[in-house]
Protein backbone atom coordinates (compact mmCIF):
# COMPACT_ATOMS: atom_id res chain seq x y z
CA UNK A 1 0.00 0.00 0.00
CA UNK A 2 2.78 2.40 0.97
CA UNK A 3 4.83 1.40 -2.09
CA UNK A 4 1.82 2.01 -4.37
CA UNK A 5 1.34 5.44 -2.78
CA UNK A 6 5.03 6.30 -3.26
CA UNK A 7 4.91 5.24 -6.92
CA UNK A 8 1.78 7.33 -7.50
CA UNK A 9 3.36 10.31 -5.74
CA UNK A 10 6.58 10.05 -7.75
CA UNK A 11 4.51 9.85 -10.94
CA UNK A 12 2.63 13.01 -10.02
CA UNK A 13 5.92 14.74 -9.17
CA UNK A 14 7.36 13.72 -12.55
CA UNK A 15 4.33 15.11 -14.37
CA UNK A 16 4.68 18.30 -12.33
CA UNK A 17 8.32 18.67 -13.36
CA UNK A 18 7.43 18.25 -17.03
CA UNK A 19 5.73 21.64 -17.16
CA UNK A 20 7.95 24.41 -18.50
CA UNK A 21 6.94 26.83 -15.74
CA UNK A 22 7.99 24.49 -12.93
CA UNK A 23 11.26 23.59 -14.67
CA UNK A 24 12.10 27.29 -15.00
CA UNK A 25 11.29 27.94 -11.33
CA UNK A 26 13.50 25.05 -10.12
CA UNK A 27 16.33 26.32 -12.31
CA UNK A 28 15.91 29.86 -10.97
CA UNK A 29 15.92 28.64 -7.34
CA UNK A 30 19.13 26.65 -7.91
CA UNK A 31 20.82 29.67 -9.51
CA UNK A 32 19.70 31.93 -6.64
CA UNK A 33 21.09 29.48 -4.07
CA UNK A 34 24.42 29.43 -5.94
CA UNK A 35 24.67 33.24 -6.06
CA UNK A 36 23.72 33.61 -2.38
CA UNK A 37 26.13 30.87 -1.31
CA UNK A 38 29.03 32.29 -3.35
CA UNK A 39 28.48 35.72 -1.77
CA UNK A 40 27.97 34.51 1.81
CA UNK A 41 30.46 33.95 4.65
CA UNK A 42 30.50 30.31 3.46
CA UNK A 43 31.90 31.17 0.01
CA UNK A 44 35.05 29.13 0.67
CA UNK A 45 32.91 26.03 1.21
CA UNK A 46 31.26 26.66 -2.17
CA UNK A 47 34.67 26.98 -3.86
CA UNK A 48 35.98 23.83 -2.15
CA UNK A 49 32.88 21.90 -3.22
CA UNK A 50 33.34 23.02 -6.86
CA UNK A 51 37.02 22.05 -6.87
CA UNK A 52 36.70 18.64 -5.16
CA UNK A 53 38.08 15.97 -7.51
CA UNK A 54 36.37 12.58 -7.85
CA UNK A 55 36.46 9.81 -10.45
CA UNK A 56 38.90 7.22 -11.83
CA UNK A 57 42.11 8.68 -13.26
CA UNK A 58 42.64 5.54 -15.38
CA UNK A 59 39.69 6.60 -17.56
CA UNK A 60 40.71 10.28 -17.50
CA UNK A 61 37.60 10.92 -15.39
CA UNK A 62 39.32 12.40 -12.34
CA UNK A 63 37.23 15.57 -12.65
CA UNK A 64 36.16 18.26 -10.23
CA UNK A 65 32.52 18.29 -9.16
CA UNK A 66 32.06 21.43 -11.26
CA UNK A 67 33.39 19.56 -14.31
CA UNK A 68 31.13 16.60 -13.56
CA UNK A 69 28.18 19.02 -13.54
CA UNK A 70 29.30 20.52 -16.86
CA UNK A 71 30.44 17.38 -18.71
CA UNK A 72 28.41 14.63 -17.05
CA UNK A 73 25.15 15.77 -15.49
CA UNK A 74 24.42 18.21 -18.31
CA UNK A 75 24.81 15.39 -20.86
CA UNK A 76 21.36 14.14 -19.77
CA UNK A 77 19.91 17.57 -20.57
CA UNK A 78 21.55 17.45 -24.01
CA UNK A 79 20.21 13.92 -24.55
CA UNK A 80 16.70 15.30 -24.00
CA UNK A 81 17.54 18.19 -26.37
CA UNK A 82 18.70 15.64 -28.96
CA UNK A 83 15.44 13.71 -28.61
CA UNK A 84 13.44 16.93 -29.05
CA UNK A 85 15.54 17.85 -32.08
CA UNK A 86 14.96 14.46 -33.69
CA UNK A 87 11.22 14.64 -33.07
CA UNK A 88 10.97 18.16 -34.50
CA UNK A 89 13.11 17.28 -37.53
CA UNK A 90 11.13 14.13 -38.37
CA UNK A 91 7.53 14.84 -37.35
CA UNK A 92 7.41 18.37 -35.91
CA UNK A 93 7.85 22.00 -36.89
CA UNK A 94 11.17 21.42 -38.67
CA UNK A 95 10.00 18.38 -40.67
CA UNK A 96 9.46 20.24 -43.95
CA UNK A 97 11.43 22.99 -45.65
CA UNK A 98 8.48 25.39 -45.64
CA UNK A 99 7.79 24.82 -41.94
CA UNK A 100 11.46 25.10 -41.01
CA UNK A 101 12.20 28.29 -42.95
CA UNK A 102 11.04 30.82 -40.36
CA UNK A 103 12.37 29.25 -37.11
CA UNK A 104 15.68 28.28 -38.75
CA UNK A 105 16.13 31.77 -40.23
CA UNK A 106 15.21 33.32 -36.87
CA UNK A 107 17.68 31.05 -35.08
CA UNK A 108 20.47 31.89 -37.52
CA UNK A 109 19.81 35.61 -37.09
CA UNK A 110 19.69 35.09 -33.34
CA UNK A 111 23.16 33.57 -33.45
CA UNK A 112 24.98 35.63 -36.09
CA UNK A 113 23.91 39.10 -34.92
CA UNK A 114 24.72 38.52 -31.19
CA UNK A 115 28.09 37.02 -32.11
CA UNK A 116 28.85 39.95 -34.42
CA UNK A 117 27.83 42.54 -31.83
CA UNK A 118 29.86 40.75 -29.16
CA UNK A 119 32.95 40.83 -31.36
CA UNK A 120 32.32 44.49 -32.15
CA UNK A 121 31.93 45.48 -28.48
CA UNK A 122 34.63 43.14 -27.18
CA UNK A 123 37.15 44.18 -29.80
CA UNK A 124 40.48 42.48 -29.25
CA UNK A 125 39.97 41.90 -25.51
CA UNK A 126 41.67 38.77 -24.13
CA UNK A 127 39.29 35.82 -24.32
CA UNK A 128 37.02 37.25 -27.03
CA UNK A 129 38.41 34.78 -29.57
CA UNK A 130 36.07 32.22 -27.97
CA UNK A 131 33.81 34.32 -25.73
CA UNK A 132 31.93 35.63 -28.78
CA UNK A 133 29.99 32.34 -28.65
CA UNK A 134 28.51 33.00 -25.20
CA UNK A 135 25.48 35.08 -26.38
CA UNK A 136 24.52 32.79 -29.29
CA UNK A 137 22.48 30.42 -27.11
CA UNK A 138 18.88 30.53 -25.89
CA UNK A 139 17.78 28.58 -22.82
CA UNK A 140 14.86 26.58 -24.23
CA UNK A 141 13.44 25.49 -20.85
CA UNK A 142 13.60 28.93 -19.24
CA UNK A 143 12.28 30.78 -22.31
CA UNK A 144 9.33 28.40 -22.70
CA UNK A 145 8.65 28.68 -18.97
CA UNK A 146 8.41 32.48 -19.18
CA UNK A 147 6.15 32.21 -22.22
CA UNK A 148 3.88 29.71 -20.45
CA UNK A 149 3.67 31.97 -17.41
CA UNK A 150 3.34 35.42 -19.02
CA UNK A 151 2.14 34.69 -22.55
CA UNK A 152 -0.74 32.27 -22.02
CA UNK A 153 -3.17 34.71 -23.67
CA UNK A 154 -1.20 34.71 -26.93
CA UNK A 155 -2.13 32.28 -29.75
CA UNK A 156 -0.59 28.82 -29.47
CA UNK A 157 1.50 29.63 -32.56
CA UNK A 158 3.69 31.79 -30.29
CA UNK A 159 4.84 28.67 -28.42
CA UNK A 160 5.27 26.75 -31.68
CA UNK A 161 7.47 29.54 -33.10
CA UNK A 162 9.57 29.84 -29.93
CA UNK A 163 9.97 26.06 -29.66
CA UNK A 164 11.09 25.76 -33.29
CA UNK A 165 13.43 28.74 -32.88
CA UNK A 166 14.93 27.39 -29.64
CA UNK A 167 15.38 23.88 -31.06
CA UNK A 168 17.19 25.24 -34.15
CA UNK A 169 19.19 27.55 -31.87
CA UNK A 170 20.19 24.58 -29.70
CA UNK A 171 21.38 22.71 -32.79
CA UNK A 172 23.53 25.71 -33.74
CA UNK A 173 24.91 26.06 -30.20
CA UNK A 174 25.75 22.34 -30.14
CA UNK A 175 27.63 22.73 -33.44
CA UNK A 176 29.56 25.68 -31.98
CA UNK A 177 30.49 23.67 -28.87
CA UNK A 178 31.56 20.66 -30.97
CA UNK A 179 33.66 22.74 -33.41
CA UNK A 180 35.04 25.64 -31.37
CA UNK A 181 35.68 23.85 -28.08
CA UNK A 182 37.23 20.64 -29.37
CA UNK A 183 41.01 20.36 -29.14
CA UNK A 184 43.66 17.70 -29.39
CA UNK A 185 41.42 15.05 -30.94
CA UNK A 186 42.15 11.47 -29.86
CA UNK A 187 41.39 9.51 -33.03
CA UNK A 188 41.27 6.13 -31.26
CA UNK A 189 38.69 7.37 -28.74
CA UNK A 190 36.80 9.07 -31.56
CA UNK A 191 36.67 5.75 -33.41
CA UNK A 192 35.36 4.00 -30.29
CA UNK A 193 32.67 6.68 -29.92
CA UNK A 194 31.68 6.28 -33.58
CA UNK A 195 31.51 2.49 -33.22
CA UNK A 196 29.37 2.81 -30.09
CA UNK A 197 27.03 5.26 -31.81
CA UNK A 198 26.77 2.92 -34.83
CA UNK A 199 25.92 0.01 -32.50
CA UNK A 200 23.24 2.15 -30.80
CA UNK A 201 21.74 3.00 -34.23
CA UNK A 202 21.79 -0.70 -35.25
CA UNK A 203 20.08 -1.75 -32.01
CA UNK A 204 17.40 0.87 -32.65
CA UNK A 205 16.90 -0.47 -36.18
CA UNK A 206 16.67 -4.02 -34.80
CA UNK A 207 13.97 -2.84 -32.33
CA UNK A 208 16.00 -3.91 -29.28
CA UNK A 209 14.35 -2.43 -26.17
CA UNK A 210 16.56 -3.74 -23.32
CA UNK A 211 17.54 -0.79 -21.12
CA UNK A 212 20.40 -2.82 -19.59
CA UNK A 213 22.09 -2.76 -23.01
CA UNK A 214 21.47 0.90 -23.79
CA UNK A 215 22.58 2.36 -20.43
CA UNK A 216 26.14 0.92 -20.40
CA UNK A 217 26.43 1.59 -24.14
CA UNK A 218 25.43 5.22 -23.63
CA UNK A 219 27.93 5.61 -20.78
CA UNK A 220 30.66 4.05 -22.97
CA UNK A 221 29.90 6.49 -25.80
CA UNK A 222 29.98 9.39 -23.35
CA UNK A 223 33.38 8.31 -21.97
CA UNK A 224 34.78 7.86 -25.49
CA UNK A 225 33.55 11.29 -26.64
CA UNK A 226 35.01 12.86 -23.49
CA UNK A 227 38.35 11.13 -24.08
CA UNK A 228 38.30 12.10 -27.77
CA UNK A 229 38.64 15.79 -26.91
CA UNK A 230 35.08 16.70 -27.93
CA UNK A 231 32.87 18.20 -25.25
CA UNK A 232 31.12 15.24 -23.63
CA UNK A 233 27.62 16.74 -23.82
CA UNK A 234 27.76 16.17 -27.61
CA UNK A 235 27.42 12.44 -26.83
CA UNK A 236 23.94 13.10 -25.42
CA UNK A 237 22.84 14.97 -28.53
CA UNK A 238 24.30 12.28 -30.80
CA UNK A 239 22.44 9.44 -29.07
CA UNK A 240 19.23 11.50 -29.02
CA UNK A 241 19.44 12.06 -32.77
CA UNK A 242 20.02 8.33 -33.38
CA UNK A 243 16.95 7.27 -31.38
CA UNK A 244 13.99 6.03 -33.43
CA UNK A 245 11.18 8.58 -33.51
CA UNK A 246 8.44 6.84 -35.56
CA UNK A 247 6.46 4.11 -33.74
CA UNK A 248 5.90 0.67 -35.26
CA UNK A 249 2.39 -0.67 -35.73
CA UNK A 250 2.62 -2.64 -32.48
CA UNK A 251 3.97 0.33 -30.48
CA UNK A 252 1.86 2.94 -28.76
CA UNK A 253 4.79 5.38 -28.57
CA UNK A 254 8.13 5.56 -30.36
CA UNK A 255 11.33 4.95 -28.34
CA UNK A 256 12.32 8.65 -28.60
CA UNK A 257 9.05 9.80 -27.05
CA UNK A 258 9.19 7.16 -24.29
CA UNK A 259 12.79 8.05 -23.43
CA UNK A 260 12.08 11.78 -23.48
CA UNK A 261 9.05 11.22 -21.23
CA UNK A 262 11.18 9.34 -18.69
CA UNK A 263 14.23 11.61 -18.75
CA UNK A 264 12.64 15.05 -18.98
CA UNK A 265 11.68 15.25 -15.25
CA UNK A 266 15.23 14.25 -14.28
CA UNK A 267 16.66 16.79 -16.71
CA UNK A 268 14.42 19.65 -15.56
CA UNK A 269 14.28 18.74 -11.86
CA UNK A 270 17.82 17.52 -11.18
CA UNK A 271 20.39 17.82 -13.97
CA UNK A 272 19.93 21.44 -15.08
CA UNK A 273 19.46 22.77 -11.50
CA UNK A 274 22.61 20.90 -10.38
CA UNK A 275 24.54 22.48 -13.24
CA UNK A 276 23.13 25.90 -12.27
CA UNK A 277 24.15 25.32 -8.65
CA UNK A 278 27.76 24.75 -9.71
CA UNK A 279 27.92 27.31 -12.54
CA UNK A 280 25.93 30.33 -11.32
CA UNK A 281 27.84 31.01 -8.10
CA UNK A 282 29.65 34.23 -9.01
CA UNK A 283 30.57 37.29 -6.92
CA UNK A 284 28.03 40.12 -7.26
CA UNK A 285 29.59 42.68 -4.93
CA UNK A 286 30.61 46.22 -5.96
CA UNK A 287 34.02 45.14 -7.25
CA UNK A 288 32.49 42.30 -9.29
CA UNK A 289 29.90 44.64 -10.79
CA UNK A 290 32.66 47.13 -11.65
CA UNK A 291 34.39 44.28 -13.48
CA UNK A 292 31.19 43.60 -15.44
CA UNK A 293 30.83 47.27 -16.42
CA UNK A 294 34.51 47.98 -17.01
CA UNK A 295 35.55 44.81 -18.85
CA UNK A 296 34.70 44.61 -22.58
CA UNK A 297 34.03 40.83 -22.46
CA UNK A 298 31.02 40.87 -20.07
CA UNK A 299 29.75 44.03 -21.77
CA UNK A 300 29.91 42.19 -25.08
CA UNK A 301 27.90 39.33 -23.56
CA UNK A 302 25.19 41.69 -22.27
CA UNK A 303 24.90 43.58 -25.57
CA UNK A 304 24.86 40.31 -27.52
CA UNK A 305 22.05 38.80 -25.44
CA UNK A 306 19.87 41.86 -24.86
CA UNK A 307 20.30 43.66 -28.20
CA UNK A 308 21.71 41.12 -30.61
CA UNK A 309 19.15 38.41 -29.90
CA UNK A 310 16.01 40.48 -30.41
CA UNK A 311 17.44 42.34 -33.44
CA UNK A 312 18.76 39.13 -34.99
CA UNK A 313 15.62 37.04 -34.45
CA UNK A 314 13.17 39.74 -35.48
CA UNK A 315 15.28 40.98 -38.38
CA UNK A 316 15.92 37.51 -39.78
CA UNK A 317 12.21 36.67 -39.43
CA UNK A 318 11.26 39.80 -41.39
CA UNK A 319 13.77 38.98 -44.13
CA UNK A 320 12.61 35.35 -44.32
CA UNK A 321 8.97 36.40 -44.67
CA UNK A 322 9.84 39.02 -47.33
CA UNK A 323 12.26 36.90 -49.37
CA UNK A 324 11.09 33.28 -48.97
CA UNK A 325 7.80 31.32 -48.89
CA UNK A 326 7.87 31.53 -45.06
CA UNK A 327 4.90 33.28 -43.47
CA UNK A 328 4.28 34.89 -40.12
CA UNK A 329 2.78 32.51 -37.52
CA UNK A 330 -1.01 32.61 -37.60
CA UNK A 331 -2.50 35.14 -35.20
CA UNK A 332 0.81 36.81 -34.34
CA UNK A 333 1.61 40.42 -35.19
CA UNK A 334 5.06 41.95 -35.34
CA UNK A 335 4.74 43.26 -31.78
CA UNK A 336 3.93 39.72 -30.64
CA UNK A 337 6.98 38.49 -32.53
CA UNK A 338 9.11 41.16 -30.82
CA UNK A 339 7.92 39.99 -27.40
CA UNK A 340 8.75 36.37 -28.20
CA UNK A 341 12.11 37.42 -29.70
CA UNK A 342 12.98 39.16 -26.43
CA UNK A 343 12.94 35.75 -24.74
CA UNK A 344 15.81 34.75 -27.01
CA UNK A 345 18.01 36.85 -24.75
CA UNK A 346 17.53 34.34 -21.92
CA UNK A 347 20.83 32.54 -22.46
CA UNK A 348 21.35 30.98 -19.05
CA UNK A 349 22.18 27.23 -19.19
CA UNK A 350 24.04 26.94 -22.52
CA UNK A 351 25.51 30.45 -22.25
CA UNK A 352 26.92 29.59 -18.81
CA UNK A 353 28.30 26.36 -20.27
CA UNK A 354 30.04 28.19 -23.13
CA UNK A 355 31.41 30.74 -20.65
CA UNK A 356 32.88 27.88 -18.59
CA UNK A 357 34.48 26.45 -21.73
CA UNK A 358 35.89 29.70 -23.12
CA UNK A 359 37.17 31.72 -20.14
CA UNK A 360 39.04 31.41 -16.86
CA UNK A 361 39.73 33.48 -13.76
CA UNK A 362 38.05 36.77 -12.90
CA UNK A 363 36.87 37.40 -16.47
CA UNK A 364 34.95 34.09 -16.29
CA UNK A 365 33.12 35.23 -13.16
CA UNK A 366 32.37 38.58 -14.81
CA UNK A 367 31.08 36.87 -17.98
CA UNK A 368 28.85 34.51 -15.96
CA UNK A 369 27.53 37.49 -13.99
CA UNK A 370 26.80 39.19 -17.33
CA UNK A 371 24.86 36.11 -18.49
CA UNK A 372 22.79 36.15 -15.30
CA UNK A 373 22.13 39.90 -15.54
CA UNK A 374 21.21 39.78 -19.24
CA UNK A 375 19.01 36.70 -18.77
CA UNK A 376 17.19 38.34 -15.84
CA UNK A 377 16.61 41.57 -17.78
CA UNK A 378 15.48 39.66 -20.89
CA UNK A 379 13.08 37.65 -18.71
CA UNK A 380 11.54 40.75 -17.12
CA UNK A 381 11.29 42.69 -20.41
CA UNK A 382 9.96 39.68 -22.29
CA UNK A 383 7.39 38.92 -19.59
CA UNK A 384 6.20 42.55 -19.53
CA UNK A 385 5.87 42.61 -23.32
CA UNK A 386 4.03 39.28 -23.34
CA UNK A 387 1.57 40.41 -20.66
CA UNK A 388 0.91 43.61 -22.64
CA UNK A 389 0.33 41.68 -25.87
CA UNK A 390 -1.85 39.17 -24.00
CA UNK A 391 -4.14 41.99 -22.86
CA UNK A 392 -4.40 43.22 -26.45
CA UNK A 393 -5.37 39.76 -27.67
CA UNK A 394 -7.88 39.35 -24.84
CA UNK A 395 -9.46 42.72 -25.70
CA UNK A 396 -9.68 41.75 -29.36
CA UNK A 397 -11.30 38.45 -28.41
CA UNK A 398 -13.87 40.29 -26.26
CA UNK A 399 -14.63 42.68 -29.13
CA UNK A 400 -15.09 39.78 -31.49
CA UNK A 401 -17.35 37.91 -29.04
CA UNK A 402 -19.51 40.98 -28.43
CA UNK A 403 -19.93 41.54 -32.15
CA UNK A 404 -17.77 44.67 -32.27
CA UNK A 405 -15.31 45.51 -35.01
CA UNK A 406 -12.12 43.56 -34.28
CA UNK A 407 -8.93 45.55 -34.19
CA UNK A 408 -5.59 44.53 -35.51
CA UNK A 409 -3.30 42.49 -33.27
CA UNK A 410 -0.56 42.74 -35.80
CA UNK A 411 1.64 45.71 -36.54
Amino acid sequence: MIARHLIATSGEFARYLRTETVGGVVLLVAAAIAVLWANSPFADAYRIMRETVVGPAALHLDLTLAQWATDGVLAVFFLVVGLELKRELVTGELSSARQALLPVAAALGGMIVPAGLALLVGGGAPGMEQAWAIPVATDIAFALGVLALAGSALPVTARVFLLGLAVADDLGAIAVIAIVFSSGLNLLALGVAAAGALLYWWLQRRRVRAWWIYVPLGVAVWIAVHDAGIHATVAGVLLGLLTRVRPDDDERFAPALRLEHRLQPWSAGVCVPVFALFAAGVPVGPSALREVVGNPVPLAVIVGLLVGKVVGILGASWLAIRLTPACRPRGLGWRDMAAVSMLGGVGFTVSLLIAELSLTGSVLDAAKAAVLIASAVATLLGAAMLVRRGRVHAALADDHTSGGEPGRAAA
